[in-house]
């Protein structure tokens, strides 16, 4: 089993737009017993990977709750970085 974290950059490879909740749904039937698989440390790790020049902030709105959700993009760099890294 792939590291929880670099399971959710492959889940943006394909081009894919999603938010936290996008990608807990995409990755609980692997990663349902993991305790980062939470929103708050997927924001986490998501935040990171667009720190690190992997993913863009696409845009955001409000969930069914009114909360806050933002939307992240693979860009050119985070496709090669994950080609030359993640297998």
């Amino acid at each position: 089993m792939r590291p929880l974290y670099y399971s959710m950059l492959l889940l943006f490879k394909d081009g894919a737009e999603l938010c936290v909740n996008d990608v807990i749904e995409k990755l609980k039937p692997e990663y349902s017993n993991f305790k980062m698989l939470k929103p708050a440390a997927v924001r986490e790790g998501l935040m990171t990977a667009q720190t690190n020049g992997l993913l863009d902030e696409t845009r955001f709105d409000l969930d069914e709750n009114g909360e806050l959700r933002v939307y992240w993009k693979v860009n050119d760099y985070g496709v090669q970085m994950m080609t030359s890294y993640i297998k």
